[in-house]
Protein backbone atom coordinates (compact mmCIF):
# COMPACT_ATOMS: atom_id res chain seq x y z
CA UNK A 1 0.00 0.00 0.00
CA UNK A 2 3.05 2.46 1.07
CA UNK A 3 4.50 1.80 -2.17
CA UNK A 4 1.43 2.41 -4.70
CA UNK A 5 0.98 4.92 -2.23
CA UNK A 6 4.63 6.19 -2.58
CA UNK A 7 4.35 5.93 -6.72
CA UNK A 8 1.12 7.79 -6.80
CA UNK A 9 2.56 10.78 -5.37
CA UNK A 10 5.65 10.63 -7.49
CA UNK A 11 3.91 10.42 -10.57
CA UNK A 12 1.86 13.60 -9.86
CA UNK A 13 5.11 15.54 -8.41
CA UNK A 14 6.39 14.83 -11.90
CA UNK A 15 3.07 15.67 -13.61
CA UNK A 16 3.11 19.07 -11.61
CA UNK A 17 6.94 20.10 -11.82
CA UNK A 18 5.67 19.50 -15.87
CA UNK A 19 3.06 21.59 -15.55
CA UNK A 20 4.85 24.15 -14.04
CA UNK A 21 7.90 24.84 -16.11
CA UNK A 22 5.56 24.71 -19.28
CA UNK A 23 3.91 27.95 -17.67
CA UNK A 24 7.07 29.66 -16.73
CA UNK A 25 8.16 29.36 -20.82
CA UNK A 26 7.33 32.32 -23.11
CA UNK A 27 4.40 31.43 -25.42
CA UNK A 28 5.90 29.96 -28.37
CA UNK A 29 9.29 29.25 -27.17
CA UNK A 30 9.59 25.73 -28.36
CA UNK A 31 8.93 26.91 -31.43
CA UNK A 32 11.74 29.31 -32.02
CA UNK A 33 13.92 31.46 -30.44
CA UNK A 34 13.92 35.34 -30.59
CA UNK A 35 16.72 35.21 -33.16
CA UNK A 36 14.47 32.88 -34.98
CA UNK A 37 11.68 34.81 -34.53
CA UNK A 38 13.39 38.60 -35.80
CA UNK A 39 14.42 36.48 -38.66
CA UNK A 40 11.31 34.93 -40.06
CA UNK A 41 10.02 39.01 -39.64
CA UNK A 42 12.36 40.66 -41.45
CA UNK A 43 12.59 37.81 -44.49
CA UNK A 44 9.12 38.42 -44.34
CA UNK A 45 8.75 41.69 -44.30
CA UNK A 46 11.05 41.95 -47.23
CA UNK A 47 9.43 39.67 -49.84
CA UNK A 48 6.41 42.09 -49.31
CA UNK A 49 7.73 45.23 -49.80
CA UNK A 50 9.73 44.55 -52.53
CA UNK A 51 8.46 41.42 -54.30
CA UNK A 52 4.67 41.35 -53.61
CA UNK A 53 2.36 43.46 -55.88
CA UNK A 54 0.63 46.37 -54.97
CA UNK A 55 -2.71 45.05 -54.57
CA UNK A 56 -1.57 42.66 -52.25
CA UNK A 57 0.71 44.53 -49.66
CA UNK A 58 -1.90 45.87 -46.98
CA UNK A 59 -3.52 42.54 -46.22
CA UNK A 60 0.07 40.83 -46.02
CA UNK A 61 1.42 43.56 -43.70
CA UNK A 62 -1.49 43.64 -41.58
CA UNK A 63 -1.36 39.71 -41.35
CA UNK A 64 2.67 39.96 -40.35
CA UNK A 65 1.53 42.95 -37.59
CA UNK A 66 -0.25 40.52 -35.96
CA UNK A 67 2.65 37.68 -35.82
CA UNK A 68 4.87 40.68 -34.78
CA UNK A 69 3.15 41.57 -32.31
CA UNK A 70 2.67 37.98 -30.83
CA UNK A 71 6.97 38.08 -30.77
CA UNK A 72 6.74 41.47 -28.69
CA UNK A 73 4.23 39.72 -26.05
CA UNK A 74 6.44 36.76 -26.28
CA UNK A 75 9.68 38.36 -25.65
CA UNK A 76 8.43 40.81 -23.67
CA UNK A 77 11.27 43.40 -22.24
CA UNK A 78 13.52 42.56 -25.46
CA UNK A 79 13.57 46.14 -28.03
CA UNK A 80 13.89 43.85 -31.08
CA UNK A 81 10.70 42.55 -31.81
CA UNK A 82 9.57 45.94 -30.78
CA UNK A 83 11.34 47.42 -33.95
CA UNK A 84 10.23 44.96 -35.56
CA UNK A 85 6.65 45.41 -35.20
CA UNK A 86 6.97 49.12 -35.58
CA UNK A 87 8.28 48.93 -38.86
CA UNK A 88 5.53 46.47 -39.75
CA UNK A 89 3.05 48.41 -38.85
CA UNK A 90 4.66 51.39 -40.01
CA UNK A 91 4.52 49.81 -43.81
CA UNK A 92 0.96 48.97 -43.19
CA UNK A 93 -0.05 52.38 -42.93
CA UNK A 94 2.04 53.15 -45.79
CA UNK A 95 -0.18 51.08 -47.54
CA UNK A 96 -3.27 52.16 -46.49
CA UNK A 97 -2.67 55.68 -46.60
CA UNK A 98 -4.73 58.79 -45.76
CA UNK A 99 -5.73 59.86 -42.35
CA UNK A 100 -7.06 56.32 -41.76
CA UNK A 101 -3.28 55.38 -41.37
CA UNK A 102 -2.76 57.65 -38.53
CA UNK A 103 -3.98 55.49 -35.86
CA UNK A 104 -1.39 52.73 -37.03
CA UNK A 105 1.27 55.34 -37.11
CA UNK A 106 1.04 56.74 -34.08
CA UNK A 107 1.28 52.72 -32.67
CA UNK A 108 4.41 52.19 -34.46
CA UNK A 109 6.03 55.47 -32.93
CA UNK A 110 5.02 54.21 -29.45
CA UNK A 111 6.34 50.22 -30.45
CA UNK A 112 9.60 52.37 -31.50
CA UNK A 113 9.56 54.66 -28.62
CA UNK A 114 9.20 51.37 -26.51
CA UNK A 115 12.46 50.07 -28.10
CA UNK A 116 14.32 53.15 -27.18
CA UNK A 117 13.56 52.91 -23.41
CA UNK A 118 14.97 49.60 -23.86
CA UNK A 119 18.02 49.85 -25.63
CA UNK A 120 18.36 52.51 -28.56
CA UNK A 121 21.19 50.89 -29.58
CA UNK A 122 19.08 47.96 -30.52
CA UNK A 123 19.45 46.47 -34.20
CA UNK A 124 22.33 49.48 -35.10
CA UNK A 125 20.07 52.02 -34.37
CA UNK A 126 17.05 51.10 -36.38
CA UNK A 127 14.52 52.15 -33.57
CA UNK A 128 15.88 55.80 -33.98
CA UNK A 129 16.27 55.70 -37.83
CA UNK A 130 12.74 54.31 -38.10
CA UNK A 131 11.12 56.96 -35.61
CA UNK A 132 12.92 59.81 -37.23
CA UNK A 133 11.10 58.61 -41.06
CA UNK A 134 7.69 59.02 -39.50
CA UNK A 135 8.61 62.55 -37.34
CA UNK A 136 9.44 63.88 -41.06
CA UNK A 137 6.86 61.57 -43.12
CA UNK A 138 3.85 62.48 -40.75
CA UNK A 139 2.14 65.47 -41.07
CA UNK A 140 2.85 67.95 -38.64
CA UNK A 141 -0.06 69.75 -36.01
CA UNK A 142 -3.39 69.56 -35.82
CA UNK A 143 -3.36 66.55 -37.90
CA UNK A 144 -0.37 64.66 -37.11
CA UNK A 145 2.92 64.57 -34.95
CA UNK A 146 5.11 65.66 -37.54
CA UNK A 147 8.11 67.21 -36.76
CA UNK A 148 11.39 68.19 -39.29
CA UNK A 149 13.86 69.06 -36.88
CA UNK A 150 12.97 66.10 -34.63
CA UNK A 151 13.20 63.96 -37.36
CA UNK A 152 16.70 65.08 -37.85
CA UNK A 153 17.96 64.95 -34.39
CA UNK A 154 16.64 61.26 -34.35
CA UNK A 155 17.88 59.98 -37.75
CA UNK A 156 21.64 61.76 -36.65
CA UNK A 157 21.28 59.53 -33.72
CA UNK A 158 20.97 56.61 -35.72
CA UNK A 159 23.57 57.58 -38.31
CA UNK A 160 25.79 57.92 -35.50
CA UNK A 161 25.09 54.50 -34.49
CA UNK A 162 25.74 53.10 -37.24
CA UNK A 163 27.36 55.77 -40.14
CA UNK A 164 28.20 53.29 -42.57
CA UNK A 165 24.56 52.01 -42.69
CA UNK A 166 22.62 51.96 -46.00
CA UNK A 167 19.37 52.84 -44.07
CA UNK A 168 20.80 55.21 -41.93
CA UNK A 169 22.27 56.83 -45.09
CA UNK A 170 19.18 56.46 -47.52
CA UNK A 171 16.74 57.96 -45.07
CA UNK A 172 18.81 60.62 -43.82
CA UNK A 173 19.33 61.22 -47.57
CA UNK A 174 15.38 61.42 -48.01
CA UNK A 175 14.99 63.72 -45.10
CA UNK A 176 17.38 66.21 -47.26
CA UNK A 177 15.27 65.41 -50.48
CA UNK A 178 12.29 66.54 -47.82
CA UNK A 179 13.53 69.71 -46.38
CA UNK A 180 14.84 70.64 -49.77
CA UNK A 181 18.35 70.01 -49.70
CA UNK A 182 19.29 67.95 -52.54
CA UNK A 183 22.89 68.49 -52.92
CA UNK A 184 23.48 67.41 -49.31
CA UNK A 185 21.62 64.28 -50.11
CA UNK A 186 23.37 63.08 -53.07
CA UNK A 187 26.62 62.71 -50.24
CA UNK A 188 24.26 60.28 -48.06
CA UNK A 189 22.62 58.23 -51.60
CA UNK A 190 26.03 57.56 -52.37
CA UNK A 191 27.11 56.10 -48.96
CA UNK A 192 24.16 54.13 -48.81
CA UNK A 193 25.18 52.66 -52.58
CA UNK A 194 28.49 51.99 -51.21
CA UNK A 195 27.12 50.11 -47.39
CA UNK A 196 28.31 46.97 -46.78
CA UNK A 197 26.12 44.09 -47.42
CA UNK A 198 24.10 42.55 -44.41
CA UNK A 199 24.28 39.27 -43.77
CA UNK A 200 20.39 37.46 -44.60
CA UNK A 201 19.49 40.69 -46.03
CA UNK A 202 19.61 40.41 -49.81
CA UNK A 203 16.68 41.43 -50.90
CA UNK A 204 16.30 44.17 -48.58
CA UNK A 205 19.64 45.14 -49.24
CA UNK A 206 19.00 45.20 -53.36
CA UNK A 207 15.48 46.79 -52.84
CA UNK A 208 17.60 49.64 -51.16
CA UNK A 209 19.96 49.85 -53.59
CA UNK A 210 17.20 50.09 -56.21
CA UNK A 211 15.28 52.93 -54.46
CA UNK A 212 18.91 55.28 -53.45
CA UNK A 213 19.86 54.99 -57.24
CA UNK A 214 16.12 56.38 -58.15
CA UNK A 215 16.56 59.33 -55.62
CA UNK A 216 20.11 60.12 -57.30
CA UNK A 217 18.45 60.21 -60.81
CA UNK A 218 15.23 62.07 -59.80
CA UNK A 219 18.17 64.67 -58.33
CA UNK A 220 20.31 64.80 -61.54
CA UNK A 221 17.26 64.99 -63.62
CA UNK A 222 17.76 61.92 -65.54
Amino acid sequence: MNTQLHSTRRTFLAAALALTAALALPSGAGAATLEESISELQRDWEVIRYQTPVSEREKRFEQLAARAHKASTTYAGRAEPLVWEGIIVSSWAGEKGGLGALGLVKQAKALYEAAIQVDGNVLDGSAYNSLGVLYYKVPGWPVGFGDKAKARELLQKALAINPKGIDANFFYAEYLLEIRQPEEAVTYLERALQAPARAGRQIADAGRREEARQLLDKIRGR
